[in-house]
This record gives structure tokens, C-alpha cells and sequence, in this order.
């Protein structure tokens, strides 16, 4: 049984974990170098990563729009070797603590089932479908969660 993880604030040093956790969990959808380094660097920004071993095991970034008074997860990815022990749940929990808003939003596909069941266990219900968003073509599900 491993460790259970560490949740701390990830910084521009993980940039090269977080590349590889990104193509390891999304593939053809992983994002660009700019936009991984972008999200560990810039202000208004929640960034944060699950520890195991000395591994990033899971990774979750938010931006803070608080004009509009809401947090926007805008990446939650845990690497396949760690999924099922709770992780990409935490993550979001401490992401959600830190942001500290009022409603929090965030994107899915539409197959991610075992993603799907965590919003909903945490009170995320659908508010809109951006049709044919992924690269293949998949819609993504809005979700939101008042506090």
C-alpha cells in the first residue's frame, strides 16, 4: 500500500513531472509547454500537487476570477499508477479550501465517468456542454458547485 499523499503548492521546478503527468493523463489533450509553464507561474493561480514517494502523483491548477466570485479548475490530472486511493478527491478539496470562492466551475469529458462520479459525490451538478471541445471531438460537461 503506498503512502498516502502529500498536498502541497507545485512550482515552476515540477514543470518537467507535470509534462509528463499530462500526457500520461490526457494524451492528445495534454497542454502545450506555455500553458504548463504559465499555469505554475502566474499570479491568481492555485496550483498544487500530490506527493508520493517523492513522485508528483496527481496535479490540480484553479484561477481565481473574483470579479465574477468564482474559482475555475482548470486542470485535475492524477497519473494512472496512483489512481483509485483518493487523490484527484483531495486535490480538489484543498483546491476548493484555498480558493475560498463562492462557486467553483470546471470541465470534464463527457466519457470520464470515474471523473463524472467524484463531482457528483462532491455536489457538482451540470450547467452546460461545450460540444466537440477535445481534440477528438468529445463535448466537454460544465459543472459548478456553490459552496
Amino acid at each position: 500500500m503506498l503512502p498516502f499523499p502529500e498536498i502541497v503548492e507545485a512550482r515552476i521546478r515540477d514543470l518537467a513531472a507535470l509534462r509528463q503527468l499530462e500526457k500520461e493523463c490526457f494524451e492528445l489533450d495534454a497542454w502545450p509547454l506555455i500553458d504548463l509553464v504559465s499555469v505554475l507561474i502566474l499570479p491568481g493561480v492555485v496550483r498544487l500537487k500530490a506527493v508520493v514517494e517523492d513522485q508528483m502523483a496527481g496535479f490540480i491548477a484553479a484561477d481565481l476570477r473574483r470579479a465574477q466570485r468564482i474559482g475555475w479548475i482548470v486542470t485535475l490530472g492524477v497519473r494512472p499508477a496512483f489512481r483509485r486511493r483518493g487523490i484527484a478527491r483531495n486535490l480538489l478539496l484543498a483546491c476548493m479550501s484555498r480558493m475560498d470562492m463562492p462557486r467553483y466551475r470546471l470541465s470534464v469529458r463527457r466519457s470520464n465517468q470515474a471523473a463524472l462520479n467524484l463531482y457528483a459525490q462532491e455536489g457538482f451538478r451540470m450547467v452546460d456542454t461545450w460540444t466537440g471541445y477535445y481534440t477528438d471531438g468529445e463535448d466537454a460537461l460544465v459543472l459548478e458547485k456553490y459552496r
